[in-house]
């Protein structure tokens, strides 16, 4: 198959007129199919339905400490919910907290902690610094990006590349400026390109040299169990890279169980080192007299412990790994070897990435939408919305069924034909 750059104006102008008559038709039919978010389908949130029953009226609902988990207290949460969550982490119980239902919840919670109260290794609350900036891994997850924006938190772009973020920009900048507080990373199966930080990426990471002494990493490992092969991406554990680095207050991770039992009343936790921790309750104590403990203890009673949760897990492949397949396939057959996309192929998470050619993102996002395929925003993968190349599209194949997803990738690539079409003609003229 030619590469559609090698055309001539007549045999694009074919092409293009040939794929709008198609378009049209899919117009006509009404279609509203939604993958603007990461969200679980129906048959995934089924598979917690047992969760429901896990604690029955008249069942005794008291931790293995003795606590009742119907009272306050606990503001850590329960030793067995720690217990569960440090295993799947990599860390200590003592190295976690088990809060309530949104780990972005927790990550927001720690950054305005660290403008009004600053963290341990820093002079000053951040908030009283002239300026703080962070590190933003891009393509990368929109929500941590508006934490920052609606924090007044300056965003600085860093590429992603096949192992994780340009380490060579990362150090160059958290070396030569103090006011780099932080770093996002998405280290499993990233948010969008579904790329696992290699062990060279984390050790770097761990052992760099900041100018601020209060830098941190914000791991945020939403995927950390969410594999679709049988031989699953492997990450080094960050923790213990920070603290061989002799860094060991450098990381603060997350994780929850959103996309494992049910998104909307899952159970999040934090992992940190100690001195961290101790300083978090600190606030903690003040904030809340404690999380929902009736959710820990259902969740862990559904799971029995992390062995429980990787079985559970392997459910959800069951259902994902045909949907993230269908994609693939449809890609390589509307757009491959035709030099106008590339994708990423990941091997779990909830997304992939489609690179359109330069300048297009934006109008494949709007003529999708028109044709009743909803997206998430061109840009939303990049700081303030705005991409440079104006060519990421995230795809997040979980939520509509098989037959549902495969029409929205048919529009998806047959917009990304006339758009490119459209432009290689433009170029002619």
């Amino acid at each position: 198959m030619n590469e559609w750059s090698r055309l001539d104006a007549a045999e694009l102008n074919e092409i293009y007129v040939e794929q709008l008559e198609q378009y049209k038709a899919y117009q006509d039919r009404k279609l509203r199919l939604d993958m603007s978010r990461g969200k679980p389908c129906p048959e995934q949130l089924d598979l917690s339905a047992g969760m429901l029953d896990a604690i029955r009226a008249g069942e005794p609902v008291t931790a293995e400490d003795g606590t009742d988990a119907r009272n306050y207290g606990g503001l850590d949460g329960l030793p067995e919910a720690k217990r569960l969550f440090a295993d799947l982490l990599g860390v200590q119980p003592d190295e976690v907290i088990v809060g309530g239902s949104s780990s972005l919840t927790m990550m927001y919670d720690t950054i305005v902690r660290a403008m009004l109260f600053g963290v341990p290794g820093g002079d000053k609350p951040w908030g009283k610094e002239a300026a703080v900036k962070f590190l933003c891994p891009s393509p990368g997850y929109d929500r941590h990006f508006a934490i920052c924006e609606q924090l007044g938190i300056e965003m600085i772009v860093v590429d992603m590349k096949e192992d994780g973020p340009d380490m060579d920009q990362v150090e160059r900048l958290v070396a030569e400026d103090a006011a780099v507080k932080g770093i996002w990373c998405v280290p499993k199966y990233s948010n969008p390109d579904g790329i696992t930080y290699s062990d060279v990426v984390v050790d770097r990471l761990a052992g760099m040299k900041t100018k601020a002494g209060d830098f941190r990493i914000f791991w945020d490992n939403a995927y950390v169990v969410h594999d679709l092969s049988p031989l699953p991406s492997r990450l080094k554990p960050i923790f213990a890279a920070c603290r061989e680095a002799g860094c060991p207050d450098r990381v603060f991770e997350y994780c929850s169980t959103s996309k494992v039992s049910f998104a909307g009343s899952g159970v999040a936790a934090m992992a940190a080192s100690r001195g961290n921790l101790d300083a978090i309750r600190k606030t903690l104590a003040v904030q809340t007299i404690g999380p929902d403990k009736i959710n820990q203890l259902r969740h862990v009673r559904f799971f029995g412990g992390p062995d429980g949760v990787r079985a559970h897990m392997e459910k959800h492949a069951a259902i994902l790994k045909p949907k993230f397949a269908a994609v693939l396939t449809l890609l390589e057959e509307r757009l491959g070897g035709i030099g106008i996309a590339s994708w990423s192929k990941p091997d779990g998470g909830y997304f992939l990435s489609l690179n359109t050619m330069d300048g297009c993102a934006k109008a494949v996002v709007a003529m999708a939408a028109e044709a009743g395929v909803t997206l998430t925003k061109a840009g939303a993968t990049f700081p303030y919305g705005l991409d440079p190349r104006d060519r990421n599209i995230r795809i997040a194949p979980s939520y509509p069924s098989l037959n549902e997803l495969q029409t929205a990738i048919e529009i998806i690539c047959l917009c990304v034909r006339i758009v490119s079409a459209r432009k290689l003609l433009d170029a002619r003229v």
